[in-house]
């Protein structure tokens, strides 16, 4: 099973639509993910202030900003 993470903040719009992609791909793809609050690390901050959202697959970055279905689903493929 994949893991996918996502950095992201409160009130994001970009964060909210990678979230909802997410939460649609949960029953096409076998992988699970969680939501870390880069406000709540001063380390996470400084490293991703500007860059949310931050998606990692299985400890990899594979996403900045914009994700969407068709992308998500190859590049979960990708890391077989």
């Amino acid at each position: 099973m994949h893991e996918v993470i996502v950095y992201s903040r409160v009130g994001c719009h970009l964060c909210d639509v990678v979230k909802d992609t997410l939460a649609q791909l949960e029953t096409e793809a076998a992988f699970h993910w969680r939501v870390v609050d880069i406000d709540a690390d001063p380390d996470l901050r400084q490293l991703y202030n500007d860059q949310v959202p931050v998606v990692f697959i299985d400890g990899r970055k594979a996403f900045k900003y914009h994700m969407d279905s068709a992308q998500f689903l190859r590049a979960l493929a990708a890391r077989h």
